[in-house]
């Protein structure tokens, strides 16, 4: 019986990498992704920031500690997402390197399910710049989770001080765990685990280019961001295109569901299912269609 449970054979990872997945739940590629890329990539950033370029329907979050400080653009922008049908920013998602370890993960069948650009703004709220504590899969309806990855690639140096991300090494062997709002909490749809502070954290210190792969129930955060930059990455989370969805009523899932269905109801889609918004986000990448591409438009 193979040892790996966590990986896929045939790909460019190599037994030793495997294992370091397979043990702690993620594995980072050091200059794993061009920097002119991610230069053309920041400048598209830039360009929907200033107004230059209609962003459609990609969501366009702005920092709700700055809103009133009388900034703009990339200062108070900290996040785009579902930007999988932009030309330009599509390129990260399918670029060769990137995907080579995703499908020595999860496999050659792969969609891309879910893509933000993420900023962290200077003179933020600390508790608006963090993200909590928490498990990508607690946002999926989508199974099983082991046909599942990110890939989180540094824009910039990122470090503790302007807020990297933390990983609890292992963690992805666990269970998924209920989420909810921090008390007080600044940014909508940041849920959080709560009662696990006490676990070792290792902190992801990156250089421009690093990409850190990741399994869905891992846990991990980030900081605030406490300097006068900014700290910008880019991810993709993957799924193979066979994955199946979950009825996720009942379950501790259902907060999530029931706050995005009723998001896309203030964005005109009413009506559509949590199931749905999913499949009109994601986008093929390579291999076989599945599951993701049964539902026959995009939003």
């Amino acid at each position: 019986m193979s040892r790996f449970k966590y990986t896929h054979a045939g790909g460019v990872l190599t037994e030793e990498q495997r294992q370091f997945y397979e043990d702690n739940g993620y594995i980072i590629i050091r200059n794993n992704v061009n920097h002119g890329l991610l230069d053309e990539v920041r400048q598209k950033f830039i360009d929907i920031c200033d107004g230059k370029v209609d962003p459609g329907f990609m969501t366009v979050m702005k920092d709700p500690s700055l809103k009133n400080k009388g900034v703009k653009g990339e200062y108070l922008i900290n996040k785009i997402q579902d930007w999988l049908y932009d030309e330009v920013l599509f390129k990260y998602a399918i670029d060769k390197p990137v995907i080579d370890i995703i499908s020595s993960i999860i496999g050659p069948n792969i969609t891309a399910a879910n893509s933000m650009l993420i900023n962290k703004p200077p003179d933020s709220d600390p508790g608006a710049s963090l993200h909590p504590l928490h498990q990508d899969l607690h946002y999926f309806p989508f199974r099983p989770a082991g046909k599942i990855a990110a890939s989180w690639t540094a824009m910039e140096r990122v470090d503790e001080k302007n807020g990297c991300l933390y990983v609890i090494p292992g963690s992805h062997k666990g269970q998924l765990y209920p989420h909810s709002y921090p008390k007080g909490y600044k940014n909508q749809l940041y849920h959080g685990v709560y009662g696990l502070d006490h676990l070792p954290k290792v902190n992801v210190v990156m250089e421009k280019g690093d990409t850190v792969f990741f399994h869905p129930i891992l846990l991990h955060g980030s900081g605030p961001n406490y300097t006068k930059g900014f700290r910008k990455a880019i991810s993709v989370h993957y799924a193979d295109s066979n994955c199946y969805f979950i009825d996720v009523k009942g379950t501790t899932q259902e907060n999530i569901s029931q706050e995005v269905e009723k998001i896309a109801a203030k964005r005109g889609v009413a009506g559509i299912s949590f199931e749905n918004v999913w499949k009109t986000k994601s986008r093929l990448v390579t291999g076989t269609p599945g599951n993701f591409q049964n539902f026959d438009s995009h939003l």
